[in-house]
């Protein structure tokens, strides 16, 4: 009797602990006498049928790597339904009945699609944003947070020598959950995210006291997607006549070493995956809430939209007085 046999592909943006889930899906899956396949450049090498057969081996020296040696990639011909049915003809041929999809929610799209056209896909949460529904954190959040963190230690001891305001630009195009945990583990003053309107005449007034009461630093933790954090620094400046700067950390935030918590979680994460189409569930994704791992249907996953958490963010406000 054939081995069954299933993907894996890694999609949207890196985030680090990708590998270290790679590593456990096809570690596990080995284990428990599946043939694993690889896809290259996420959706693009599926609709190309560019892959590679994946051993205990292929793995090996990868937990400790940032990005995907799978590579990874955007692809909008997914969205098609010519693009689906492409898909669909390379998984048959390859006699691959299930996928194992680890990305943010632009993949969770795209495995919610293949479900429906009869593909067992299993999606594992992998963003720096750690905005998907479903889960409380996000392979790659906790990397991300760390470097993010670093960064303004470090920025912070110019800003206090030279007694300026930084603007520190911080990933997160539609949410801001990174931002608000970075705000909060670096001592930022104000965070600037898109779910909490600013009064800017407010801010300035802050700012303003600020530096009249002694302070000689402060630091914005600002979300990218709050719009242009050059033009928003010049607006401080002309209110307050204060001297400010900008520092946009940028793509560093997605690479480097993975965290020992990445690594435990996309592990755990990874293995799990397994252990779901091993039991022939499947349109799942593994999350985890309170400390225990949670599946979630895609059908129901609209109901679990993450939260902003309001009371971090007013506790940030009262500890940076």
């Amino acid at each position: 009797m054939a081995k069954r046999r299933i993907g894996i592909i890694t999609a949207g943006g890196d985030a680090p602990g990708m590998n270290a889930a790679v590593r456990a899906v096809v570690r596990t899956g080995i284990f428990c006498g599946f043939e694993m396949v690889g896809f290259k450049r996420a959706f693009g090498g599926l609709l190309d049928g560019d892959y590679i057969n994946m051993t205990a081996r292929t793995v090996s020296g990868i937990i400790n790597l940032g990005g995907t040696i799978l590579r990874t990639g955007r692809c909008p011909e997914l969205k098609t339904e010519v693009g689906r049915k492409k898909a669909l003809k390379v998984l048959n041929e390859l006699n691959i009945d299930s996928l194992v999809i680890i990305g943010g929610d632009g993949s969770l799209a795209a495995g919610n699609a293949l479900s429906k056209e009869g593909v067992k896909v299993v999606n594992l949460p992998a963003t720096i944003d750690n905005d998907v529904a479903g889960t409380e954190e996000t392979i790659g959040y906790d990397t991300a947070l760390n470097t993010a963190v670093d960064a303004i230690d470090k920025i912070r001891d110019t800003a206090q020598s030279h007694e300026r305001i930084f603007v520190v630009e911080i990933m997160g195009r539609h949410h801001g959950f990174l931002t608000l945990a970075v705000g909060l583990a670096s001592g930022a003053e104000v965070i600037v995210v898109p779910e909490v309107k600013l009064d800017m005449d407010d801010l300035c007034d802050k700012f303003r006291y600020a530096s009249s009461s002694g302070k000689k630093s402060l630091i914005v933790a600002y979300a990218e997607g709050c719009g242009n954090s050059f033009d928003f620094a010049k607006q401080i400046e002309d209110q307050t006549g204060l001297e400010v700067r900008v520092s946009n950390l940028g793509y560093i935030q997605r690479g480097g070493i993975p965290t020992a918590r990445e690594r435990i979680l996309a592990s755990i994460f990874g293995a799990e995956a397994i252990g779901v189409l091993r039991e022939n569930k499947t349109n799942v994704l593994v999350g985890i809430e309170e400390g225990r791992i949670k599946l979630t249907p895609f059908d129901e996953l609209p109901k679990h939209e993450r939260k902003f958490d309001v009371e971090d963010y007013k506790l940030l406000q009262r500890l940076s007085i």
